[in-house]
């Protein structure tokens, strides 16, 4: 089951997967009890996928379902942020960058397996890996020290995810694509 913001999202999305797709309305999900019991009844059963556009208002509506619905059953997948204009609007959003309407398929793909989302005709077994933890990130100068909040950035950048991560948003995404002697490497690459 995979939540997206809205109708434009749900049509891009079901040209690349065959599953469940539930649309929130942007932000009139803030004030639909009934929708929101919906979502938490949908959790609860079988899990369910957020993946909202990468911008501002994206990272608003993402936030909201993390502190509505049980953590544990909620899995989020994150586009990249690639700036340009979906065809049908005739100028960009207001930060410029494509929402899940303008992603191509594999791109769309790509972020739902880095979330953790299983495709039927992938019968591969992921071996368990050890986390990244806070601690890692503090050690790696990504958490409270001197210029961390700049060097989040210039990974998030390299990585080619949202902008607008939060500190333990990114610590759950890189969980989800990297190991930590694959962000180290990464790291080396990025000038302090």
């Amino acid at each position: 089951m995979i939540v997206v913001e809205g109708r434009y999202d749900k049509n891009t999305l079901s040209q690349a997967v065959d599953a469940t797709i539930v649309t929130l309305g942007g932000f009139g999900v803030f004030n639909d009890g009934e929708k929101l019991a919906f979502l938490r009844r949908l959790a609860e059963r079988q899990g369910l996928i957020v993946l909202t556009d990468s911008d501002g208002a994206g990272f608003v509506i993402r936030n909201y379902l993390k502190g509505a619905l049980p953590k544990d059953r909620v899995k989020q997948a994150y586009i990249p942020d690639i700036r340009g204009r979906e065809r049908r609007k005739r100028r960009p959003g207001k930060e410029g960058k494509l929402g899940v309407e303008g992603m191509p398929p594999q791109v769309l793909l790509e972020a739902l397996r880095r979330a953790g989302a299983t495709f039927l005709d992938e019968t591969e077994e992921a071996c368990p890996k050890e986390a990244i933890t806070k601690a890692d990130l503090c050690d790696l100068g990504l958490s409270g020290g001197h210029n961390s909040a700049a060097r989040r950035q210039a990974l998030l950048r390299a990585l080619n995810l949202p902008e607008h991560l939060t500190a333990n948003a990114m610590l759950e995404a890189l969980n989800l694509l990297y190991e930590r002697e694959e962000l180290e490497a990464i790291l080396q690459e990025i000038p302090d």
